[in-house]
C-alpha cells in the first residue's frame, strides 16, 4: 500500500450509523472527492491481486462499477455490471443479500456456463454480498476465481473467506479506533 492511500485513510471521517461506527471513504462512498491518483494506485494495487484474472470482471453496482472499468481498461478483460434492477434477460440471476445494515436485490447478466470470472468492488465487511454472488455464479454454472476489494472491514478475514469460498484480497483492511478511521495491517 502507498502512503498516499495510508495518509488518506487518517482523514476519512467516521459517523455514527444505527449505533455502528461508519467510515465514510472516497473508496467506498464517493465522498470525500476520490483524488484520482489515490484511485490508480489502489487500481493497481487490485490488480496486482488477480482483479483481472478470468474471462469476465464482475462488479457490483454502485462502488464496484469504478473499480471494474479501470480494470477491464487497464488488463483487457471484459467487465459486467451486477445491477440492483431487473432487465429480464435470458439466464438473469436473481440475489437475494442481506447485510450488517441493510437488504437488496441484484441482479446478475452476461454470465454464461464455464465463464471465469473475477469480482471487483469496493468493500467487504462479512461477506454476505459475496457469499450469494458466488453461490448465483455458481448456479448459473460459471467459475468464480476470487474476489478482489478495495476495502476490507471485516472483523475476521479468514471468517470471511471461509463464507465467500473463495479467496478474498483487499488493497487494505480498516477499522475505528477511539473514533478514527485507521488502517490495521
Amino acid at each position: 500500500m502507498t502512503d498516499r492511500i495510508r495518509d488518506a485513510v487518517n482523514g476519512w471521517p467516521v459517523i455514527e450509523r444505527n449505533g455502528y461506527p461508519y467510515v465514510v471513504s472516497p473508496l467506498m462512498d464517493g465522498v470525500p472527492p476520490v483524488d484520482p491518483e489515490m484511485l490508480s494506485d489502489v487500481v493497481d494495487r487490485m490488480i496486482s491481486l488477480g482483479a483481472g484474472e478470468g474471462d469476465l470482471i464482475l462488479a457490483p453496482e454502485a462502488m464496484g462499477i469504478m473499480y471494474g472499468t479501470l480494470i477491464s481498461q487497464r488488463t483487457g478483460v471484459p467487465f459486467c455490471v451486477v445491477r440492483k434492477r431487473p432487465y429480464g434477460l435470458e439466464g438473469e440471476v436473481h440475489i437475494s443479500v442481506d447485510t450488517g445494515y441493510s437488504h437488496s436485490e441484484q441482479y446478475v447478466n452476461g454470465v454464461v456456463k464455464g465463464m471465469r470470472v473475477t469480482i471487483v468492488d469496493d468493500v467487504v465487511s462479512t461477506g454476505g454480498t459475496l457469499s450469494e454472488l458466488v453461490h448465483a455464479l455458481k448456479e448459473a454454472g460459471a467459475i468464480p476465481l476470487k474476489a478482489v476489494v478495495a476495502v476490507d472491514k471485516s472483523r475476521d478475514r479468514e471468517a470471511v473467506q471461509r463464507l465467500v469460498g473463495i479467496p478474498v484480497d483487499a488493497v487494505m483492511r480498516i477499522g475505528v479506533v477511539d473514533g478514527k478511521a485507521v488502517v490495521l495491517d
